[in-house]
């Protein structure tokens, strides 16, 4: 017994060295793949940009094509507040996180969501659906 505890105690270095060096890669990876997001959203938003700009989008784009699950949880939020949301608010309520960065990649999508009619800005950066304006 004592010396199948000798062995253990023997590969238990190796094998702490195997696990940091694959926490290691794994910090690497995900750098690496938040990265990656951030330039396929910043891609996603600039041809939607492009599009919007040069009148390529049709008009019931927002009808004939189902809004991405983003965007349709953003929705969600929006509904139970009938009085609108913020930008940050939004970030708050859905976990985003509140840096710059996130505000205002939300606050894109709530001015496309705004473009497209699904949503309206009653004042400089307060959102909330069109029918909530009505029943004030």
């Amino acid at each position: 017994m004592h010396e199948f505890l000798e062995r253990l105690a023997e590969r238990q270095p190796a094998a702490q060295t195997e696990a940091e060096a694959l926490r290691e890669q794994i910090a690497e990876l995900s750098a690496l793949l938040s990265a990656a997001e951030q330039v396929l959203s910043r891609l996603r938003i600039t041809r939607e940009t492009i599009l919007e700009m040069t009148g390529d989008l049709p008009e019931s784009s927002s009808e004939a094509i189902p809004l991405p699950p983003a965007y349709q949880q953003i929705l969600a939020v929006v509904e139970q507040a009938p009085d609108g949301l913020r930008a940050k608010d939004i970030c708050r309520m859905l976990n985003r996180g509140l840096e710059p960065k996130h505000t205002e990649n939300m606050r894109a999508k709530l001015k496309r969501l705004v473009s497209h009619g699904i949503l309206i800005e009653p004042e400089p950066g307060l959102f909330t659906l069109p029918r909530a304006i009505h029943h004030a």
